[in-house]
Formats: structure tokens, C-alpha cells, sequence
């Protein structure tokens, strides 16, 4: 396959990447999002879960043979190495399941959402870029806490255990401020989009 333009786009937790996601693929982005791919491996028959249930055993696995998300969620989050095993097992899965997207997919570049970027250190060398869509941490706690009805330190939790703020700047070359709500996010998406444009002719 011919070489492709490709960005990757990552953010904390309530931090937007949804809604900015959404809005390249309005102007005909093909995003390819590793969060769905990890639903689908550990969805009831996916690929994931003989591993999951031979590596933390079968209560890990809910009737229909999906993976319980709330037991994992939380075994993730209290357990470093319960979290990095999860890891190990999914994200070559997940790998392999977005090269499949890419090659099917078509448009003028390829876009990746990735929520581990910046944990993941496997993805950096195949992204052409890094955008990062960011708010304050204080935007991310109260985003959280009323989309998903977790309590402030489930919220919290989950944070630590993803790259800083400044981590994922430091790892950024391009970022769109989410700070001031989503009226805000069009005309920087549009921006962001014909200098991609640009970019993805010199590939």
C-alpha cells in the first residue's frame, strides 16, 4: 500500500476528542478509532477474550461472553500490573485491527484516534502527526462527572492512570483548545484540516 498521510489524535479523558473527531469526519476524514476496536475485541466471540479470561480468570467475563467492563475497570485502576497485562494483550490486537481499517479505508488522510498515545510509546513512529485536544483538567473532572455519572475520584482515578496534561502538549505538534466549548472547535478543525491537506500531498 502506498505510503499515507496520517494523524493521530489523542486527549485526557472529557477532553473533546469525540467531537473533534466527528468533525474532520464531516469533511471526509476516515478516523479510525482504537477505542471501538478494543469494544469490539472483547465484545461477546472477540478476539480478546480467550486471553483476557486465561490471564484474570472467567468472572472477568460476563454471560453473553462480553468482557465486564466494571470489573475490569476497576481491577485496571487499582492494579498497575492488572492494567499493563490488559495492555499487553489488546493493544497488539488493536495494532492489527486498525492496519485493517487503514488499508480499507479511503480519503485524503487517515486520521487514528488513540486515548493512549502517549502511554502506548508504540504509535508516535507511525503518525505523520500528533494533535491533542485539550482543556483544563478542572474542564475534564466536571465533563466526566456529568456525562458518565462517576463520582469525582472514580474521575480522578482514571486520570492517573493516563499520561499528564503536559505530558501529552510535550508529545503534541498540533492543538486544538477545547476550553471554551464546542461552538469553538469548527474553525479550528477547518484549519487544522487544509494544513493536513497540504502535508498529506508531500507524502
Amino acid at each position: 500500500m502506498a505510503p499515507r498521510f496520517t494523524v493521530g489524535v489523542s486527549g485526557g479523558i472529557g477532553s473533546g476528542k469525540s467531537s473533534v473527531t466527528r468533525l474532520f469526519e464531516e469533511l471526509g476524514v476516515p478516523v479510525i478509532d482504537t477505542d471501538i476496536l478494543a469494544h469490539q475485541l472483547t465484545a461477546p466471540g472477540g478476539a480478546a477474550m480467550p486471553a483476557i479470561v486465561a490471564a484474570f480468570g472467567p468472572q472477568f467475563m460476563q454471560a453473553d461472553g462480553a468482557l465486564d467492563r466494571a470489573r475490569m475497570r476497576a481491577q485496571a485502576f487499582a492494579q498497575t500490573d492488572a492494567r499493563e497485562k490488559l495492555q499487553q494483550i489488546l493493544h497488539p490486537l488493536i495494532q492489527q485491527a486498525a492496519q485493517t481499517c487503514a488499508e480499507a479505508a479511503s480519503g485524503p488522510y487517515l486520521m487514528f484516534a488513540i486515548p493512549l498515545l502517549v502511554e502506548s510509546g508504540h504509535w508516535r513512529q507511525k503518525l505523520h502527526r500528533v494533535l491533542v485536544v485539550d482543556c483544563s483538567e478542572a474542564q475534564q473532572i466536571e465533563r466526566v462527572m456529568a456525562r458518565n455519572a462517576f463520582s469525582r475520584e472514580q474521575v480522578l482515578a482514571i486520570m492517573a492512570a493516563q499520561a499528564s496534561r503536559q505530558a501529552r502538549l510535550a508529545a503534541a505538534d498540533d492543538v486544538i483548545d477545547n476550553s471554551a466549548g464546542p461552538e469553538n472547535l469548527p474553525s479550528q478543525v477547518a484549519l487544522l484540516h487544509q494544513r493536513y491537506l497540504e502535508l498529506a500531498k508531500t507524502i
